[in-house]
């Protein structure tokens, strides 16, 4: 099976939705193209695990260009699973919106174009190459967020744009740094493993800059704190199905580009890669537990829980372990497909009660049932309540971390941990248990959207697609993706 088929689908999708044919198939074409792009890709990792292919290298003639091992496959699988989802609930999601044909087949473009830029970052072999596509995921998702072209949207747009090209030039720097370093200990194939063949001849200085370029430049797109501005205001203004792709999978696609520069740095011991990913981890994770309890808007709630979740995973790489490399894994896995389903209920909720504000939804639960347990359970999930796959992530985490005897990395986490959990639930649980409101105040008097009685069922079967995984991957893990868990979290290691 070709890897270029998995890429060559959604840019197919994306051309056939710009036909002017009847606009009630454009979102059907997305789905079916997403759909079957999670089939090739299930099927490549099943190849992967089992060695049926080689894991490193599907493509002889593309060697230089194209590799995939257990961490890609990973990635490509989670990209796929949310795409698909994301593209069943935008079906009835955009459909509430009235839009004519010309922007509807607009929205569906870019969201195969956004698809297409994720899946080709885990499976390019060269740096530089990724770098572009990397970049191509900010063009696509811009425009994405600034799809309902309200003054907001276009804000929170230009904010992203900015943010995000400042860290490229950064990041660019970093890895041209990095190919200077290649050079400087005798060259080689400048591509992931190419540079860990490479690795013991480089200067530690230049690897040392090379990383903490890269780390601050794309740790914009990951959202990473200080470089986090960006992340709630446009994860608020986006439509709920472009959310749970810049949370869910988005984010995730751009922190395996910092991974994979894990292996290359642990080859020389005074680069000290692990400490800085512990001090922006739990930068990361403490600063989004207590920005929690003051935010006002849950689609923003639910951003800044990215923000955690991304400093959780590099906190457990930073530990280093063999565990917890395991647990950052376990932790990508859950974090995709919980943080998806809890826009998804977002979503639902802004379909109902037409506003983002916090303070202005009371007693969800008696107004629409569906959307205010949705929402409970979102939320219960992301915060990692027992037994759903955030907590078994976690937990395997603050595990790995005692057994290393890094006490207060891990004491410092799991106190980070509880704050944000209790911060997530206070906020949720006063949206759907709390009293109704007689009548919105007059900061409250202006709806982002039209409320509806019901959720259409393409948004309900996505959240029901969306809830499987969340609630299985809690108490079972299949076999073939442990395999596949403990093949991504070993190529961190050198």
């Amino acid at each position: 099976m070709s890897v270029i088929v998995i890429l060559l689908l959604p840019l197919a999708a994306a051309l056939l939705v710009c036909i002017p044919f009847g606009k009630r198939w454009v979102p059907w074409v997305t789905v079916v193209f997403c759909v079957a792009d999670l089939i090739l890709v299930g099927r490549l990792a099943r190849q992967v695990v089992s060695g049926a292919v080689p894991a490193q290298l599907l493509e002889p003639a593309w060697s230089k260009w194209l590799a995939v091992d257990g961490l890609s496959a990973l990635i490509l699988l989670l990209i796929a699973f949310v795409g698909s989802t994301a593209a069943i609930y935008s079906v009835g999601y955009m459909a509430q919106a009235n839009l004519d044909g010309k922007k509807l087949r607009l929205y569906h473009a870019n969201y195969n174009l956004f698809i297409f830029s994720m899946l080709a970052i885990p499976v390019l072999a060269e740096p530089a190459l990724v770098w572009i596509v990397v970049e191509l995921t900010t063009l696509c998702s811009a425009l994405l967020v600034s799809f309902d072209n309200t003054r907001e949207a276009l804000e929170a747009a230009w904010k992203y744009v900015v943010l995000s090209l400042m860290g490229a030039g950064v990041a660019l720097f970093g890895f041209m740094v990095l190919f200077a370093a290649m050079h400087a200990g005798g060259g080689g194939i400048y591509t992931w493993t190419g540079l860990v063949t490479a690795a013991p001849k480089m200067p530690p200085i230049l690897l040392q800059s090379a990383f903490l370029l890269i780390l601050i430049g794309l740790g914009t797109k990951v959202g990473l704190v200080p470089m986090h501005t960006w992340l709630p205001d446009a994860h608020s203004q986006a439509p709920s199905p472009v959310c749970a792709l810049l949370s869910g999978v988005e984010t995730t696609s751009i922190l395996y580009v910092i991974m994979r520069l894990f292996p290359v740095m642990q080859a020389v011991p005074r680069v000290h890669a692990a400490t800085w990913a512990l001090v922006f981890g739990l930068v990361s994770v403490g600063t989004a537990a207590f920005l929690l309890l003051q935010v006002k808007d849950y689609k923003r709630l639910f951003a800044f829980s990215t923000v955690e979740h991304m400093g959780i995973i590099l906190t457990a790489i930073g530990l280093g372990s063999s565990a917890a490399n395991y647990g950052a894994m376990q932790q990508i896995v859950s974090h995709s497909v919980t943080k998806s389903f809890c826009f998804f209920a977002a979503g639902a909720t802004l379909l109902i009660v037409g506003t983002r504000e916090i303070a202005a939804v009371r007693g969800l639960i008696r107004r629409s049932p569906l959307t205010g347990a949705a929402l409970v359970f979102g939320a219960l999930a992301i915060a990692g309540a027992p037994p759903l796959a955030v907590f078994l992530s976690e937990f395997s985490i603050l595990k790995a971390g005692l057994a290393q005897g890094q006490y207060l990395v891990t004491g410092l986490l799991a106190i980070f941990i509880v704050i944000a959990f209790f911060g997530i639930l206070a906020h949720v649980n006063r949206m759907v248990f709390g009293a109704l409101l007689p009548s919105p105040g007059p900061a409250h008097s202006r709806p982002e959207a039209i409320a509806r009685s019901r959720v259409p069922f393409s948004c309900q079967l996505a959240l029901v697609l969306a809830a499987i995984p969340v609630l299985v991957l809690g108490v079972y893990v299949p076999k073939a993706l442990q395999d596949l868990l403990a093949m991504a979290a070993a190529a961190l290691t050198r």
